[in-house]
């Protein structure tokens, strides 16, 4: 399933959040997916700890970042949310972002082709991504995608 397709669906795009550190970013994106049951309460510690032990691996240098863990950590469904900052912040050390996608994958790979896949054909697009910075509502990102 494609990013669009997802979130059309479930619709887990959060908009300028106001966050103060790189731990809320990653437990914030999780909200909906815990609450919509395609992840365990679980998962956004899993993605905190990889972080902390691997560094920031998924933050590109786009302003994007695209926390993830592996399946095993507490991925019950495929699933995709999206959350845009009010202001960028450094994930334990990393380029600012302001654009966060997380996923999961329930298996190594959807995870690695399907979601990664979905989300770098959005990344290519420039002029998306400018627009996605500006968006103020829900509506107007979903038509971006």
């Amino acid at each position: 399933m494609s990013i669009k397709q997802f979130l059309s669906q479930n619709q887990y795009i959060q908009v300028r959040m106001d966050v103060d550190s790189w731990n809320e970013i990653i437990e914030q994106a999780a909200k909906p997916l815990i609450k919509g049951g395609f992840v365990t309460p679980e998962y956004p510690q899993a993605v905190i700890n990889n972080t902390i032990e691997y560094g920031a691996y998924y933050v590109f240098d786009e302003g994007i970042a695209i926390p993830h863990a592996r399946p095993e950590c507490g991925v019950i469904k495929d699933c995709f949310s999206m959350m845009t900052l009010s202001h960028p912040l450094s994930i334990n050390g990393s380029e600012p972002v302001d654009i966060i996608v997380m996923f999961g994958g329930v298996n190594s790979d959807s995870h690695i082709t399907e979601g990664i896949a979905s989300i770098v054909g959005l990344l290519e697009q420039e002029d998306t991504l400018s627009q996605i910075r500006r968006a103020t509502t829900i509506d107007e990102i979903l038509g971006l995608l």
